[in-house]
């Protein structure tokens, strides 16, 4: 009989590896049977490490035992009732946990297309976050914009801003390994926030003219005033990251003087349902960016930094508490030969 394991946040810093039943897909659902899943080094370590405020959203999300994990490649082996059963055999991108056996419903499957990279596509849970943001922003071509954070949202981040024509584009990071992949992501340049000339650099860069657009990417509440001293009068300020904790701002000299506007670009905004006047739904964007990878418009591959089995899933969790500034995007492999196969 097969064995189903599952990643557990039992509290704050300790993870488990549970064996759980085996789940049965109900009317409306497909089994899946889980090939790779990658490991959000944010969401997931905020709520593994337990450092956000009481009585904040991430209080209410991080509830223990949290089953952790939303981006997960798998195979579908059984269909529930009122299943087309020619999903069967079928890859598919699913918002479900790290577990060796995950059930889905039908309606919310991502098909990945044939010859495209299991790694590749483990990604497309970050990209629908980004591709959201840059929406949002509204970018036009020939825009400057600063990217404040270089974890895997900001490296995205960096990709397709230049797909959208935003010129110079500008990666920002403390740390340097970071920095030399926002260049293979196709920053313009990346520059450290400690360097004592930074303010100067920022300035060089634009012409004196600051930037168009800057995206907040690094979750800290304490470095999101600051940003905003680099927006030019009128400018907009993109948060997408999810800010572990309260910002203090002066909102005169920062955000009502100079015109500037902050918009929020959480996941949650994209449309529910495809209209004529918004198409793009979380499935639309991931169907985008697959497209973008199988036409080598877009890549990823650059991005992956640690493999693991998923039977060392703990020793994961534990290096990126340690030290996650060298790690970007972290697998778990629970089927590696049915990856393989698929190659």
């Amino acid at each position: 009989m097969n064995k189903n394991h599952q990643v557990i946040f039992v509290k704050p810093k300790e993870v488990v590896l549970k064996q759980i039943e085996m789940p049965v897909p109900k009317k409306g659902e497909v089994l899946i049977k889980t090939i790779v899943t990658q490991i959000s080094t944010g969401t997931e370590l905020t709520i593994l490490s337990g450092e956000f405020p009481k009585g904040s959203h991430w209080a209410d999300y991080a509830e223990y035992p949290f089953y952790a994990g939303y981006s997960n490649i798998g195979k579908v082996i059984d269909t529930g009732k009122d299943v087309n059963k020619n999903l069967i055999g079928k890859i598919v991108a699913t918002e479900t946990p790290h577990a060796s056996y995950v059930t889905c419903d039908s309606k919310k499957l991502r098909l990945v297309p044939k010859g495209l990279s299991l790694e590749d596509a483990s990604f497309f849970t970050i990209a629908e976050i980004v591709i959201n943001g840059v929406r949002l922003a509204k970018i036009e071509p020939g825009e400057s914009v600063a990217v404040f954070g270089l974890g895997l949202l900001g490296q995205l981040t960096v990709e397709f801003l230049r797909f959208c024509g935003a010129w110079p584009v500008v990666a920002i990071d403390i740390a340097s390994f970071r920095r030399k992949l926002a260049l293979k992501s196709g920053a313009h340049c990346s520059l450290n926030p400690m360097d004592k000339d930074f303010a100067k650099k920022m300035k060089k860069i634009t012409k004196k003219r600051m930037f168009d657009v800057v995206f907040e990417v690094t979750g800290n509440p304490n470095v999101i005033p600051g940003e905003l001293e680099f927006l030019r009068e009128r400018g907009r300020q993109i948060i997408l990251s999810s800010p572990r904790g309260q910002s203090t701002l002066d909102f005169h000299d920062l955000i009502n003087a100079p015109s500037r506007v902050i918009i929020g670009a959480h996941n949650y905004s994209h449309p529910k349902i495809a209209t004529t006047y918004n198409q793009w739904t979380c499935a639309r964007d991931v169907e985008l960016f697959f497209d973008l990878l199988v036409a080598n418009e877009m890549k990823v591959s650059h991005l992956i930094t640690n493999t693991y089995k998923w039977d060392k899933a703990k020793e994961a969790y534990q290096m990126l508490l340690k030290d996650r500034t060298k790690t970007l995007g972290v697998m778990l492999y629970w089927d590696k030969a049915e990856g393989e196969k698929q190659k």
